[in-house]
């Protein structure tokens, strides 16, 4: 369970630089940091991710508390000696509680982070989104590096039987 740690720290993070925002900006406001590249911009989500829309804030609120029932589920049952595997499933669960700590509160998610150039920018995003999707590329490497870890461990042979 050490890498359980993770998932509080992240959502502390997530919910400090969300109040930092909401109590320095006004809502639209861009604040240039690295010129046009990199700004800070105060936005309210109430889509999915990149602001997709798939229904009502209620619906949202149902998703993410099923994926986050499914992630509780994988690291409970993922074997302790996989670490790669419980630190990013950490990561997912501390940003999917960020998230949802702010569809509970307020409805929908603040969001602030702001990258790209002139016209062509990536969708403002916030904390818990980066670990979301750092923890996500983690766990498709861990997967895909070894399979092994998604499959249940083989049966023995029946014992007696010379196959």
């Amino acid at each position: 369970m050490i890498w359980l740690w993770l998932a509080p720290l992240i959502l502390a993070l997530d919910q400090a630089t969300k109040l930092m925002v909401v109590g320095r900006m006004a809502e639209f406001e861009s604040i240039p940091v690295l010129g046009d590249f990199f700004r800070l911009t105060f936005i309210h989500n109430r889509g999915a991710a990149f602001g997709i829309d798939v229904g009502s804030p209620l619906l949202h609120l149902l998703f993410s508390v099923v994926a986050l029932g499914a992630l509780g589920w994988m690291f409970y049952t993922s074997p302790p000696e996989a670490r790669l595997l419980r630190c990013s499933l950490s990561m997912v669960l501390g940003g999917a509680l960020g998230n949802i700590v702010d569809r509970v509160r307020i409805e929908k998610v603040i969001d602030f982070l702001d990258f790209g150039l002139s016209d062509l920018r990536w969708p403002v995003f916030n904390v818990a989104d980066t670990f979301v999707t750092i923890g996500i590329f983690l766990l498709v490497l861990t997967y895909s590096r070894h399979p092994e870890a998604q499959a249940p461990a083989p049966a023995p042979p029946p014992s007696g039987d010379p196959a």
